[in-house]
């Protein structure tokens, strides 16, 4: 290791206690050594039992039949979610103007993000009702232990099967705690187009599944796989029926159908054998594991809410043009949401 890299030590030790997940990135994280003695381990168990306890306090706002699904699977799936007056405002908002976004690669799959800051949202109340929907910001805050305010973009996902592999077809948990991802579905999506599959219940910490991560902790930060490496640790499905957890379900579903996933769950996209496209109204929450609290949430001050991505994005390009450090989401213009991929 360079001389200059202890430099970064402080920032090693900090993320111990955050929401890092790179084992590659961070060499605490990632040490053999200290793994073997328990550190990743400890932080999934930790982190484990203070979303019990956050669950707990955020239970109240959910009816416990959709709760209690929840529990048991790891997920929430709502058919017909917005009124249908709301959801074609949506799509017609949607669908009719283009928009600033940015795409990233990944083999074969392109993902298309566009931005939902106050200006777009006042120009299309639709979009900012079914942003603000309460029903949805209570399922998402649930499945991720957390309170307050979720990221949302439009997403589309783009894939051409004659590309590399989807890296995003390989099963795999986001990270090493309950975090959460949210989908309503703009269009149809059928069993051929690559749908969303999930591991009902792979979201509960159990003492295989805790074992597995620990096993996996000895070892991810050499792992060739780049996104393994990073803490989003990969499963293959043959391995699932070890940690006592059935195969992935296969979620088709038509248009104006809400997911809302803990996405420590094992998940991934289904791989398709045509051209497809989707889009959707997508929300993403995560927050540090071991806050205790629900509330404060820096991402809803005055300036930032509604702007987290700009912030974010206008940060990478400045960090690209003046410390050389590339990232992957590419400006791509003012393109429809459904166009064909721009990069």
């Amino acid at each position: 290791m360079k001389a200059l890299e202890y430099l970064k030590l402080p920032f090693w030790i900090l993320g111990v206690v955050g929401a890092e997940k790179s084992l590659r990135k961070n060499p605490i994280l990632g040490s053999p050594y200290l793994n073997r003695l328990g550190l990743h381990r400890t932080r999934v168990s930790v982190a484990a039992k203070m979303a019990t306890m956050r669950r707990a306090r955020l239970a109240s706002s959910l009816p416990e039949a959709d709760r209690k699904f929840f529990d048991e699977n790891g997920y929430f799936l709502t058919q017909d979610f917005l009124p249908r007056d709301d959801f074609e405002a949506l799509r017609k908002a949607a669908f009719e103007e283009r928009f600033d976004a940015r795409e990233m690669r990944q083999g074969q799959a392109v993902t298309r993000m566009v931005p939902l800051p106050p200006e777009v949202q006042h120009r299309h109340p639709a979009v900012a009702r079914a942003l603000r929907d309460p029903r949805a910001l209570a399922q998402i805050r649930y499945a991720a232990s957390q309170g307050g305010k979720p990221i949302s973009f439009f997403q589309t996902v783009i894939v051409d099967p004659s590309g590399q592999k989807d890296p995003q077809s390989n099963i795999h948990s986001d990270t090493f705690h309950a975090t959460s991802k949210a989908w309503l579905f703009l269009q149809d999506v059928g069993e051929e187009d690559g749908p969303f599959c999930f591991v009902p219940g792979s979201h509960r910490l159990t003492p295989e599944r805790l074992n597995w991560q620990h096993r996996c902790s000895l070892s991810a930060a050499s792992n060739p796989d780049s996104h393994h490496a990073s803490g989003s640790f990969r499963i293959h499905p043959d391995d699932l029926p070890r940690l006592n957890l059935r195969q992935p379900v296969r979620m088709a579903v038509r248009a104006n159908t809400l997911i809302v996933a803990d996405t420590f769950a094992f998940h991934g996209r289904t791989p398709s054998d045509k051209p497809t496209i989707r889009c959707e109204l997508h929300w993403h929450m995560r927050r540090n594991p071991f806050l205790p609290w629900t509330g404060f949430d820096p991402k809803s001050l005055p300036g930032i809410r509604d702007r987290e991505l700009q912030l974010f994005m206008a940060m990478s390009d400045a960090k690209e043009k003046y410390l050389k450090k590339p990232h992957i989401w590419r400006p791509v213009g003012a393109v429809a949401i459904n166009a064909p991929a721009q990069i």
